[in-house]
């Protein structure tokens, strides 16, 4: 019985580490993201900016096909989501000088803001919608490295 015990011990042990390993994985990120660039200001800070920058911007139509295309990310991490694809959106919305968001370019920001990964749920969620995603086809072949440094550059219209 004293093996059995060192054993659940020893794997007890084992799950543990495992566990606080990844939870120190996702807060060294989010410290990495609070980390100031040359600019002074961090990732988070930017999004938050841009967020309150735009937040007159949003109609309500808008606010729910964002909901909508949301949808799909568990609830656990749908707000950190929403909120770092609105922030994606925002800023896409003040480069190209845009009074409104529209559903253009709250779609295009979605593409941009969102990993490769997940553009083949936002494909499905938009083809329930009845939206044509030719027009963004460019962005879905994009991968992040390819727009991240200069996709201002390359989204001005």
């Amino acid at each position: 019985m004293s093996v059995f015990v060192d054993y659940l011990t020893i794997l007890w042990g084992f799950f543990m580490i495992g566990i606080m390993a990844i939870g120190g994985y996702f807060m060294f990120r989010k410290f990495l993201k609070r980390l100031p660039k040359k600019d002074g200001k961090s990732m988070m800070d930017w999004e938050d900016y841009y967020v309150n920058k735009t937040k007159h911007m949003w109609g309500t139509e808008e606010k729910e096909l964002l909901e909508e295309l949301v949808s799909p990310v568990p609830e656990l991490f749908r707000d950190v989501a929403r909120h770092k694809i609105v922030g994606k959106i925002g800023e896409l919305a003040l480069k190209k000088n845009n009074q409104k968001i529209t559903r253009e370019i709250l779609i295009e920001g979605y593409i941009i803001a969102t990993p490769k990964r997940d553009h083949k749920f936002l494909r499905k969620k938009l083809a329930q919608k009845n939206i044509d995603t030719a027009p963004y086809e460019q962005f879905f072949q994009q991968s992040r490295s390819d727009y991240a440094p200069d996709w201002q550059q390359k989204h001005k219209s």
